[in-house]
């Protein structure tokens, strides 16, 4: 059943449930932080409203600069504002910023310490018909490897906003990674958030067999999975890792020692991203067996978004399929 102690939208399971890009949170919660934070500024490299930055142009238009398609530009330029005093949020697609000004954002701004957000739109295969070329799913990994990088993939529009807000608060230099579709809203406004600690957002009744660890738009995916286990009388636990570094380990252990399985799902390689930080973490400190859903070292191609996820082997199905094959590896070990 769904955790009721993080208020989540309980018509989540419903065919007809709500759903909103979660690139519109950001924009949402970009505005709400220019009220509150003065010295936050913004920039884009000619994907304004692709990115929903343009709620703040339109309202604080001497705080916005357009870049133009410079995205290494982007980078340094934004990199400067925060060496005099600015906390800038810069966008464009995941496949440009971090994609293409990597070197830029590794030296101007987390060699040189500067808080900066990079915004990295349309992340994963949810750009479809746009092609390998433009899907991201790399991204994690370049971001993560990265030292003084927080790096934060939120699971619907509500939470992109509440993330939004508390990079706002506490300045840092954060990648925040955003799906491009339309996404089902799995958490509310009263759904707690902070960055770095994880949310089991699904609980069976009694012990869990295996521990179902999501993140961003698949998220969803995941919970439906557990639902229709749960019919077939599997018992799983679900987790939302929103911040991938630093990574909620407290919580990855307890997962591992309820369940001592886990299947990582993600929409994005399965080298480097989710999997990897959590087996990183689990390898040390307590070894259990894992099944990994992503992208196996392939590129993408044109589709749409949901027969991209199924192509791919990241949707619902073949979540259940990892879970009863990590079942099965359990029971002959």
């Amino acid at each position: 059943m769904l955790n009721p102690d993080l208020k989540l939208n309980t018509a989540i399971f419903a065919d007809d449930a709500e759903q909103q890009p979660i690139r519109k949170g950001f924009g949402e919660g970009l505005l709400k932080a220019g009220d509150a934070n003065k010295n936050i500024v913004a920039l884009s490299a000619d994907l304004t409203e692709s990115t929903q930055m343009h709620l703040f142009k339109e309202k604080f238009p001497e705080r916005f600069i357009e870049i133009g398609v410079a995205e290494q530009n982007l980078a340094a330029t934004a990199s400067g504002l925060a060496a005099m005093g600015k906390y800038p949020f810069f966008s464009s697609y995941a496949m440009f910023s971090p994609g293409r000004n990597w070197e830029q954002i590794r030296t101007t701004i987390c060699y040189n310490d500067r808080p900066a957000v990079i915004v990295g739109s349309h992340a994963g295969v949810s750009v479809g018909p746009d092609g390998g070329t433009h899907q991201a799913i790399e991204d994690m990994a370049l971001m993560r490897v990265l030292p003084r990088m927080t790096v934060i993939s939120p699971c619907d529009a509500i939470q992109a906003k509440q993330a939004t807000l508390a990079l706002s608060s506490n300045p840092r230099i954060a990648y925040l990674r955003l799906a491009r579709e339309k996404t089902p809203i799995i958490t509310t406004e009263e759904t707690p958030f902070e960055i770095g600690k994880g949310q089991i957002m699904y609980r069976p009744e009694g012990l869990a067999q295996v521990a179902i660890i999501a993140t961003g738009a698949l998220v969803v995916h995941a919970l439906r999975a557990a639902k229709d286990l749960e019919k077939k009388g599997v018992k799983v636990i679900v987790a939302n890792i929103h911040t991938i570094k630093p990574i909620d380990t407290d919580l990855l252990i307890q997962l591992a020692k309820e369940a001592k399985a886990i299947v990582s799902v993600e929409e994005h390689q399965i080298a480097g991203g989710l999997g990897s930080a959590i087996a990183e973490v689990i390898i040390q400190k307590y070894p259990v067996p894992m099944e990994f859903i992503g992208v196996r070292d392939l590129f993408g191609q044109s589709g749409t978004p949901n027969e991209l996820v199924e192509k791919y082997g990241m949707g619902k199905d073949s979540i259940i399929a990892a879970v009863l094959k990590i079942i099965d590896r359990k029971s002959i070990s």
